[in-house]
């Protein structure tokens, strides 16, 4: 096996200056704006970003219609609450007015039942009074 040698410049400079060429030459061997198939490849891309387009706009619409069910979902949610509330509060008013109306009618009674005793023991007072 021979020894190792390194590059020298002018080695260095020939292999740079064929990679430049490679490019070059790469370069322009592309298609030129003209060529079908680069605009074949156009008219592909501008379809896939309508479809793009059109899949945002889609979701963004079922998105939308899905915020507006969930908020009249939640308003029909409030309105059973506050219809469930108005029941419970006119049933508590309902029970406050029979108690109420069963304490007034309690007291009458109380009031009756001591007017009753007194008239009772009034009269016997006076019968007493009119033995002597």
């Amino acid at each position: 096996m021979g020894a190792f040698k390194p590059d020298t410049f002018s080695d260095r400079q020939a292999t740079a200056a064929k990679a430049k060429q490679a490019i070059l030459d790469r370069f322009r061997a592309r298609p030129g704006p003209d060529d079908p198939a680069v605009k074949e490849r156009q008219a592909a891309a501008l379809a896939t970003a309508e479809a793009r387009r059109v899949r945002e706009a889609e979701r963004a619409e079922a998105r939308r219609a899905d915020e507006a069910r969930k908020a009249a979902e939640k308003l029909e949610r409030a309105a059973t609450q506050v219809a469930r509330e108005a029941e419970q509060a006119a049933l508590e008013v309902e029970q406050a007015a029979r108690a109420i109306a069963w304490a007034a009618d309690k007291k009458a009674r109380s009031l009756a039942l001591a007017a009753e005793q007194k008239a009772a023991r009034d009269a016997r007072y006076a019968a007493r009074k009119a033995r002597k």
